[in-house]
């Protein structure tokens, strides 16, 4: 078989599309950008995602950013399936910054990973991406070999003609393919998928396990620097002056800069910019949180709780339902939660002669590119961001700060600089998941059923915050950058002022799927200046454990057992029914536990999945989770092990919030520094955990995120099974020993 040489027939072709002649012979269906990319790399490029060269080697372009959760092996075989290539044999590489991966408009819009939405949005685009280079692959060779497209067999990577015998793998028709029309091709059935639906094994793993894997903290670029920022000790200060030459003539370091939010010491290694650091002298106008400290915090909550919300979710009328059967009132506190991750932030950028260069374990890619529009004033053609594997995310990458150091240090030095932040730089300077306060309210008749459910919820605004940055990512990219931030200001505004619902906030606490028949809640905005943001679950992590636990609260005041009240609440939404169902069998809910163990029961929908959970708990001579038994329904599942790693380790990473982790001030000062005093979850005491996959015919939904919400009031109600009073406050480690009357953590 000869292949047609690209570069003089595609550069004609391209050159007709731009100018509007008509070439003889060529089709008016073809994409030129396809043709033009055969022409100058000699590889076809039928879409965003996928590549594929002369030598057969298949490029995945990988839309949701590698952070853990599996995006690398339930993406590619997402690709596969309709390719018809083996996953393991297809090459992977993160999408660079590119409005081609943007998310559809209800999905933010714009490039980022999180919101549990990564299969969910690339359930459809990437099968049709294989599917399209498929069909125009066998229509090129049944042109090739003059004979019907139908009788064309594409499998693992090769073409072939039964009748004839002819056989040519996908890279000896990719030149060919590359002309021909793009068709909108049908997907398999469920029936005909092969690898989709099954437990592969991660793709992502053995670069991680030899090395080979490049994380951001590995980023090394020719003549690179690394950099150590000072930043302010108080929350939001800023700096008045300081003194580099101590610093400055320590071994190794080559500048000391002033960038917008501190001071960079920039040497030839980490610990020569860190050691140098100390000996910075630095001058702070604190701020507005000067003199703020947690307990005076708390007061301002309490105070604000006073004042009537906007109306998330109305139901009904809450009054009537005071009057009748029995009431009951509580208030309910999360704190202030950092995202710890075990990679901390850090980027490496390169700003030269016009051009920007940005290598980041980041979520968003395209919240980089305009961070880095802002930050140089270039063009977003002269700027290129290079995703990284990720060590963690969990929301905190999905914010920029981290990119925008780096563009700045390399800006004032002129060089090539990593910047590196400290566990301490981490958690002292987080974009913190809010602390809330919650004011509840709920009846119950004679017959158990609760009649009346009021929330009003006293937090921050993550979305007054953060909306002024993701609306300038959401705008057209040929929108002036001014009129970009003139809507984002617009917008966020109208978040401050409580005149748009901050549904990440409520979520969890509305819409819950449980039938009650009068229902209220309300967001009470409390402006200050302390930066928070998504936190892994979002408003999901704290509401659940509220709602979760009242129910167990009003079931105890009526008398019925938690598992009975879920299920006469559930009754109209069948798929949180299954779980709870489902749940309570496998964990054996009617089954007498050892003496000194107590069980609890906490379900929730969220990102678009069911889930229940129960814990199994002791609380002498400690409180310990000893078994966590977990039912999810998160629609049809592309990898089931990715699915029960999503769920155990949303698991951990909950346990650790409810039991003892938490953010306080101290003078605006951040008391926590490392996982000594934000103590995560030890594998030691780490509990069994067991997960149960219902299967589904519906469309995939969230599984990164929805594992976490239901363990915290699971563990919770286990706490009130087994002392008869409620843990209405997060961490519980430290709520028990209040009610005990012993001394706080």
């Amino acid at each position: 078989m000869s292949s047609p040489a690209p570069s003089r027939r595609a550069f004609l072709q391209v050159m007709a599309s731009s100018t509007g002649a008509l070439l003889l012979g060529v089709s008016c269906h073809y994409d030129p950008k396809t043709v033009a990319h055969m022409g100058r790399t000699g590889k076809f490029r039928p879409n965003a995602y996928l590549e594929i060269s002369r030598d057969n080697t298949v490029t995945f372009y990988l839309d949701r950013v590698e952070m853990g959760q599996g995006t690398a092996t339930s993406h590619t075989a997402l690709l596969a399936e309709e390719l018809e290539v083996e996953p393991s044999k297809i090459n992977i590489e993160h999408a660079p910054a590119s409005r081609d991966y943007d998310l559809p408009l209800m999905d933010l819009g714009f490039q980022i990973t999180g919101g549990s939405a990564s299969v969910r949005t690339s359930w459809t685009p990437l099968r049709k991406a294989g599917a399209t280079a498929r069909e125009m692959l066998k229509a090129a060779a049944a042109q090739e070999w003059e004979v019907e497209k139908s009788e064309i067999v594409a499998q693992d990577g090769t073409l072939t003609h039964p009748p004839s015998g002819k056989k040519a793998t996908y890279g000896q028709m990719a030149a060919r393919a590359a002309r021909m029309p793009v068709p909108d091709p049908d997907l398999k059935p469920a029936s005909a998928l092969k690898w989709v639906g099954k437990s592969l094994r991660r793709l992502d793993a053995p670069g991680k396990v030899t090395g080979r894997s490049v994380f951001g903290i590995d980023v090394q670029v020719p003549n690179m620097l690394t950099a150590v920022v000072v930043r302010s000790p108080v929350l939001g200060g800023t700096l008045k002056s300081f003194k580099g030459d101590a610093a400055k003539a320590s071994p190794g370091v080559t500048h000391v800069v002033q960038i917008p939010n501190g001071v960079a010491v920039v040497a030839k290694t980490y610990w020569e910019a860190r050691t140098a650091a100390k000996k910075l002298e630095t001058e702070w106008n604190e701020g507005a949180l000067a003199n703020v400290t947690s307990s005076t915090l708390r007061e301002r909550f309490a105070a604000r709780s006073k004042d009537d919300g906007l109306a998330i979710e109305k139901k009904g009328n809450v009054e009537d339902a005071w009057k009748t059967g029995k009431v009951i009132e509580a208030v309910y506190e999360v704190p202030y939660l950092a995202h710890a991750t075990m990679e901390p932030m850090n980027a490496t950028a390169h700003v030269s002669a016009g051009k920007c260069e940005v290598w980041a374990p980041i979520q968003s890619p395209g919240l980089a590119m305009e961070e880095a529009i802002r930050c140089t004033g270039l063009p977003r053609e002269a700027i290129q961001i290079h995703t990284t594997h990720v060590g963690g995310a969990f929301g905190r990458r999905s914010m920029t700060d981290f990119i925008a150091e780096a563009i700045h240090v390399s800006k004032a030095t002129g060089t090539p600089v990593k910047v590196v932040w400290s566990r301490e730089d981490d958690i002292r300077n987080d974009y913190y998941r809010p602390a809330t306060y919650n004011v509840l309210k709920g009846a119950i008749d004679s017959k158990g059923n609760i009649t009346g459910w009021f929330h009003r919820i006293v937090a921050q605004s993550v979305a007054a915050q953060v909306t002024d940055e993701f609306v300038q990512a959401l705008g057209p990219s040929n929108m002036p950058q001014s009129m970009r931030a003139m809507l984002g200001r617009t917008a966020a505004g109208l978040y401050e002022k409580n005149s748009l619902p901050d549904l990440g906030i409520v979520d969890g606490a509305r819409d819950f799927g449980y039938a009650i028949p009068n229902i209220r809640v309300e967001h009470t905005n409390f402006d200050l200046p302390l930066q928070c943001g998504f936190w892994r679950a979002v408003g999901h992590s704290e509401n659940v454990f509220i709602v979760e636990h009242f129910v167990d609260e009003l079931a105890r005041m009526g008398g019925i057992d938690p598992l009975q009240m879920r299920r006469q609440l559930a009754a109209e939404t069948p798929q949180l029914l299954g779980v709870i169902n489902r749940v309570a069998k496998e964990a054996g809910w009617e089954n007498p536990l050892p003496k000194g163990m107590y069980r609890g029961i906490a379900a929730c929908k969220a990102f678009g999945s069911f889930i229940a959970e129960v814990a199994e708990v002791s609380v002498e001579p400690t409180l310990r989770v000893h078994r966590v038994v977990a039912a999810i329904d998160c629609g049809t599942v592309v990898n089931p092990d990715l699915v029960k790693a999503q769920v155990e380790s949303a698991i951990v990473f909950g346990l650790g919030a409810a039991l003892r982790q938490r953010i306080t001030l101290k003078n605006g000062r951040v008391e926590q520094s490392n996982f000594h005093d934000f103590e995560p979850v030890r594998m030691f005491e780490s509990p069994k955990i067991e997960v149960y996959i219902i299967p589904s015919e519906a469309g995939p939904q969230g599984a990164g995120e929805p594992g976490l919400p239901p363990i915290a009031p699971a563990v919770a109600n286990a706490i009130l099974a087994a002392t008869g009073k409620p843990v209405r406050s997060m961490p519980f480690d430290l709520a028990m020993r209040a009610q005990s009357g012993k001394a706080a953590l």
